[in-house]
């Protein structure tokens, strides 16, 4: 998680959605989403297959009609949004563009023409790390530096807002870390807004401020990754090896007074001693495999934070 610039006090959300509804025929894939994303975050869309992801950003991006709600992106209804609007907008989607002959400075320099004030070419390289592939066609390059190409073609037109489509999908480690670095860059030094929908926890922790749990149709939870943790229904799990060399465990809501209380009986020092404390995966697979729920947010996890930001309807 990176330290991103502060918006204002007051200042209007980047994306803001209220009662978002999406349904196909009988089937509502979106329940009532409430968002609120500000500007400077990551902000992470987090979800399991199915759950809406895909629907809600493709509404948010102005690509898919909703069928009830209000939405604003950018202070405006991307239903009726126009190419002015579009301008301030970056998109990397899931699998990268097909430019496969193009030289990576040649198709950097061809996109600027479509912008009124885009990023220099050289610039760009420097900033995704591509500068020495500048003349390599992108189809010698590895996958990871074509995702690069991806978001230098997503922040050619210096956008406010980028959404993230499953951006590391297929990376290998080094190729995940090199760009998750660069996110970071993103919203640390050029303060971009950054929409991130995946469904990998580890990526989600990693760099985003706040994480939005879609489940179901619904924003199940919202907060920081510390916050979401603490949310979790599981109790903590203190782990020790007993005098008489048995293995004990036991789970307990206060962990450090189990601790206390084993220390005071064993006057001393306990072997294998482990606590093992709820986590941010633990609130997922919660909330994931939870059977029916209903109409209400559920009880034990709030769906917005403190602020307010981000709550179900």
């Amino acid at each position: 998680m990176t330290t991103t610039p502060t918006a204002p006090a007051g200042a209007a959300p980047v994306v803001e959605t209220r009662a978002l509804r999406m349904s196909y025929g009988s089937a509502d894939v979106l329940k009532g989403v409430d968002l609120d994303i500000r500007r400077g975050e990551i902000f992470a869309l987090l979800g399991p297959n199915g759950a809406g992801k895909t629907t809600t950003v493709e509404i948010l991006e102005g690509f898919r009609q909703r069928s009830a709600g209000e939405v604003r992106v950018l202070g405006t209804d991307p239903a009726r949004a126009d190419d002015a609007w579009r301008g301030r907008i970056g998109l990397v989607l899931q699998s990268w563009r097909d430019h496969r002959r193009w030289q990576v400075a040649e198709l950097l320099t061809h996109f600027a023409m479509y912008y009124p004030d885009p990023r220099d070419p050289a610039e760009l390289l420097d900033l995704v790390g591509l500068t020495k592939q500048a003349d390599k066609r992108v189809d010698q390059l590895s996958g990871g530096q074509r995702r690069r190409v991806d978001v230098a073609l997503g922040i050619v037109g210096r956008p406010e807002l980028l959404f993230l489509d499953e951006p590391t999908t297929g990376f290998d480690p080094e190729a995940r870390r090199d760009f998750h670095d660069l996110v970071e860059r993103l919203a640390r030094e050029e303060g971009v807004t950054i929409l991130l929908t995946t469904h990998d926890l580890a990526e989600a922790e990693r760099l985003a401020d706040r994480i939005a749990m879609l489940v179901d149709g619904r924003i199940r939870a919202c907060g920081t990754p510390a916050e979401l943790a603490r949310r979790a229904a599981a109790q903590a799990e203190v782990r020790w090896t007993a005098s008489d060399g048995s293995p004990r465990r036991e789970h307990t809501e206060d962990p450090s007074r189990l601790v206390w209380e084993l220390h005071r009986e064993a006057a001393g020092p306990i072997a294998d001693l482990e606590v093992r404390r709820p986590t941010l995966e633990d609130t997922y697979l919660h909330m994931v495999h939870r059977q029916n729920w209903d109409d209400e947010q559920e009880t034990g996890f709030p769906t917005g934070d403190t602020t307010g930001q981000a709550t179900a309807a």
